[in-house]
């Protein structure tokens, strides 16, 4: 009997399928998991800013050390955003190895997951204009009062 009419070949064929359809749904769960607990602390070469992000590059926490005072507040928004870029590159390089790790290189699920993660964290995200960056808005180192406070130095 040919292999494609055969009803014993194609049962077999089915649960082949099957099972690579739970491994890999066991994968992606796994992947889901470890990119939801990622974490990355970054500071700056001084240790005057350390902050963490998430797996998507959003802040979850922010520390000044006592020399943070000591910058003005100029300084201080580039440190901060500097080490920013950094902690989303090295979150980027981390969710690339989970990735990578968890579902392979030759997955077209994890070529379009690298695509948007990139995307997601890439430095462009930082530029001026991007949300959450107020360079030039009032009361944001721009030098005009904001609210009706004056900037303090």
């Amino acid at each position: 009997m040919e292999p494609l009419l055969d009803p014993a070949a194609a049962l077999d064929r089915i649960a082949a399928w099957q099972e690579d359809i739970d491994q890999l749904v066991t994968r992606a769960r796994t992947m889901s998991d470890r990119l939801g607990a990622l974490r990355v602390t970054a500071s700056d070469p001084r240790r005057v800013v350390e902050l963490t992000i998430d797996t998507h590059g959003a802040l979850q926490d922010i520390r000044f050390s006592p020399h943070a005072a000591q910058q003005g507040h100029d300084a201080l928004a580039r440190t901060v955003m500097s080490t920013l870029g950094e902690a989303r590159r090295q979150a980027a390089e981390q969710n690339r190895r989970i990735i990578l790790e968890s579902i392979g290189a030759e997955s077209p699920a994890a070529r379009e997951i690298l695509t948007h993660v990139s995307a997601k964290l890439s430095p462009a995200g930082d530029r001026e204009g991007a949300p959450g960056f107020n360079s030039g808005r009032a009361g944001f180192g721009s030098g005009r009062a904001g609210r009706g406070e004056q900037d303090q130095p």
